[in-house]
């Protein structure tokens, strides 16, 4: 994805290149998986030099941190316009369930966030994206609550909590390496333990809910 310029000047043309980069990291990420795309696959595939794409972010991992924000932003949308019509745990459980599964690039980035994505980025960016994650967690949460009473606000943030992490645990085995899908071929009864990812995730989040308003 490269611009139609050789060289950035003007501060539209810088946005339109953090876009490009931004773009073709997420595209790379859909195709590979985030922990499998380098700095050096990025710059290529954008057709620049790794240290002209280190002018417009850090490291990588702030190119994925700054995608992270896109698509939860994204996903936060989604799942918001679902809770506005949601009544009781099971309904507001499949509204975060359905808007992680329907987004696999935001279910990844969420898979790596904490143990890859906020290593090796500054002080700043890292401030910058927990400022948005609290931001995120409480605006969804507020709505959760409103759907599942008596849950306060805070227990509706920490439910989004709960989702993201269960999100991390369960979405990697919807992509198993090559070696674990020669082994489920052979032998489809150890496949058959792990759970399909969507109803999973809704029934994980439905239970938690129902604790956190008392009716479980």
């Amino acid at each position: 994805m490269q611009a139609p310029f050789q060289r950035a000047r003007r501060p539209d043309q810088k946005d339109q290149r953090r876009e490009a980069i931004l773009g073709t990291a997420a595209e790379l990420a859909r195709q590979s998986g985030v922990a499998w795309v380098s700095l050096g696959d990025i710059a290529t595939a954008v057709g620049l030099a790794k240290s002209n794409v280190l002018r417009y972010f850090g490291t990588r991992e702030e190119i994925y941190l700054r995608l992270t924000m896109q698509e939860g932003s994204d996903w936060a949308a989604a799942a918001s316009a679902a809770l506005q019509g949601a009544e009781g745990a099971t309904a507001a459980a499949a509204a975060l369930a359905d808007a992680y599964a329907d987004r696999p690039l935001y279910c990844d980035l969420t898979t790596h966030a904490e143990t890859m994505l906020e290593h090796n980025v500054t002080v700043a960016v890292l401030r910058e994206y927990k400022l948005w994650a609290i931001d995120t967690y409480m605006q969804v949460g507020r709505l959760v609550a409103g759907a599942c009473p008596p849950m306060a606000p805070t227990d509706g943030a920490a439910l989004v909590m709960a989702a993201s992490a269960f999100v991390a645990k369960l979405f990697p085995l919807t992509r198993p390496p090559q070696a674990l899908r020669e082994l489920y071929e052979r032998e489809p009864e150890i496949g058959a333990v792990f759970p399909p990812f969507r109803p999973t995730l809704t029934r994980m989040v439905a239970a938690t809910a129902a604790g956190l308003t008392g009716a479980g």
